[in-house]
């Protein structure tokens, strides 16, 4: 399913192979960067999968020999898998390229899709990604994370949301390189389910705030 709104075009590409979404996002790039087509999100879930950015050190990695993917992108090693919807915004960035401005947008993105679910979630400092705050249910979660590249002035890869996904997955890996923090999801934090279903059309309202206007 493909929906339009002014400037953006969302995908919904279903559940799909990490290999697979990789080359559409590199198929799209290029469309884009060519200026073929305007841009793009690629909206899905992956099956599970472990990805490790750049800058993944070898005691995050899982110790039981689980497959990692190694990938071009920003970050540390996270997880993608069933429960959680991944969002790969192919957009051309103006000029000058800011990409912190870009991730501060993304953040904005994922707060406020949190907020009209019912979570309120935020940045925590010198920390990417959106977080659920440190309360009696203990230290600061990371319910949202985000890696990205931008090559040619065009972006790549993304961000997750944890919706209702097994989090059980994130305990064989040091989360995106944080070993003071954990890992949450929407259904987890509200006490009731919520399914990427839910959360889809959540965020494909929003998309328009990735876009610098």
């Amino acid at each position: 399913m493909t929906t339009t709104t002014p400037g953006l075009t969302a995908v919904r590409a279903g559940l799909l192979d990490y290999q697979a979404a990789w080359d559409e996002q590199r198929r799209l790039h290029e469309s884009v960067v060519a200026g073929e087509r305007g841009d793009t999100v690629l909206l899905l879930e992956h099956p599970s999968v472990y990805t490790a950015g750049k800058r993944t050190e070898p005691w995050d990695r899982p110790m039981d020999g689980t497959p990692v993917v190694d990938v071009d992108r920003g970050g540390k090693i996270t997880w993608h898998g069933p429960g959680q919807l991944v969002g790969y915004p192919i957009l051309r960035l103006p000029d000058p390229v800011d990409v912190v401005a870009y991730v501060r947008r993304t953040e904005e993105l994922l707060i406020d899709v949190c907020a009209e679910v019912g979570l309120t979630a935020g940045r925590v400092e010198g920390r990417s990604g959106v977080w659920v705050p440190e309360d009696d249910r203990g230290p600061a979660r990371k319910v949202a994370a985000i890696g990205i590249r931008v090559a040619r002035g065009v972006t790549l890869h993304g961000f997750s949301i944890n919706c209702d996904c097994d989090l059980t997955y994130f305990d064989r890996i040091v989360p995106c390189g944080i070993r003071d923090a954990g890992v949450t999801s929407l259904t987890a934090e509200l006490g009731h389910p919520v399914s990427v279903a839910d959360v889809l059309p959540v965020v494909e309202r929003r998309l328009s705030t990735l876009i610098e206007v």
